[in-house]
């Protein structure tokens, strides 16, 4: 039986790069090589794709050679360039094509979760795991992602635009600022006042032109991985994120290995079941109201009276060895290698295994 052709893509020009190279470091990890014969495509932060031998530490001095997505979906794989033997030059018209069966596009956060790269994938007739165009867009901009979710009767944070006739004095502070579009909380400060508004927009601006002003949701933040296509989908065990002070800034630690500075996060969440069937059904309404396709963790804020208020929607969520989602995928009993399966088998068949 032939092994599946995949690309695993990892790294970008977003903040969140060395994240993504963790993440398609545990892929490899747990890519079953009887049946996949992967090819991994690093893009670096400035934006040059390569083939290299695997998302290693120094991948990038390894054994790389330029490469690009071939955007005719008569081809529907990658075009090698080839290069002098010094590699610092591309030979004018010569390439070899590797054939794809899928793309995994391990990437987090701008070009990688806001619709970019899916579109790309799009043109290239490859299928690819995860969120389509319509839907990465949707859950990149929280604005979007609420409003969707309001239309679909889920319960989400008042929020506010900062334009230049907002009136600070007239917002129910404390209030989160965030970039409107951010796959991480890179740029999200809390602010109790007034006289904290200027520098906290100044801060979210560096991130994205667009930039939110939320209320503040009094309750525990708590997380569920969902995998699947529309009716067929299946949900891992809930996280709680238990934090001792501040507010949970993911991917922001010195040495995320070691835990973050100010959550740990209780997994099975120790809440009632029926707060765990309430979050479980609101996640997959999330997902199904925002068109996800593949997987997606879903983050809502449980308040004392019982309500479910989604906070974000992750449509690549991290994969290493620290990440959220496949530790509530293991906790379930579905170990990374066999979500891994499941992805493959919903993006090629359109059904779980």
């Amino acid at each position: 039986m032939d092994r599946v052709k995949i690309a695993v893509l990892f790294g970008g020009i977003s903040e969140e790069h060395h994240i993504s190279v963790k993440s398609a470091q545990e892929i490899a990890k747990n890519l079953d090589l009887e049946k996949y014969e992967p090819f991994y495509i690093g893009i670096t932060e400035r934006g040059a794709w390569k083939l290299c031998d695997g998302p290693g530490p120094d991948w990038e001095n390894g054994n790389c050679r330029p490469v690009v997505l071939s955007p005719d979906s008569s081809v529907q794989g990658l075009l090698v360039l080839e290069s002098d033997r010094m590699g610092s030059r591309i030979r004018q018209g010569q390439y070899r094509t590797i054939n794809l069966d899928l793309v995994f596009p391990v990437l987090h956060g701008k070009r990688g979760e806001d619709g970019v790269i899916q579109g790309l994938l799009e043109l290239s007739g490859i299928p690819y795991v995860g969120c389509d165009v319509q839907s990465s867009v949707q859950c990149i901009d929280k604005s979007l992602t609420y409003t969707v979710a309001r239309s679909a009767g889920i319960a989400t944070p008042n929020f506010w635009f900062a334009t230049p006739d907002l009136d600070p004095e007239q917002l129910p502070y404390p209030v989160f600022v965030k970039p409107a579009r951010s796959g991480s909380s890179f740029g999200v400060s809390k602010v109790s006042d007034a006289a904290e508004l200027r520098e906290a927009l100044e801060t979210a601006g560096q991130y994205d032109s667009k930039v939110l002003i939320e209320e503040a949701v009094v309750g525990s933040e708590v997380g569920c991985a969902v995998l699947g296509n529309d009716v067929d989908l299946m949900t891992g065990e809930l996280d709680r994120v238990a934090l001792t002070h501040g507010f949970f800034k993911i991917h922001q630690e010195d040495s995320p290995e070691t835990g973050s500075e100010n959550a740990t996060f209780v997994v099975p969440a120790d809440i009632s079941e029926e707060s765990r069937a309430l979050i479980q059904e609101t996640a997959q309404a999330v997902y199904r109201a925002l068109g996800c396709g593949g997987l997606a963790r879903v983050d809502l804020f449980l308040t004392a009276d019982g309500r479910a208020v989604l906070n974000e929607v992750n449509t690549l969520p991290g994969m290493t060895s620290y990440s959220r989602y496949p530790r509530m995928m293991a906790a379930a009993g579905v170990p990374l290698s066999e979500v891994i399966d499941r992805l493959v088998s919903v993006t090629l068949t359109g059904k779980l295994q």
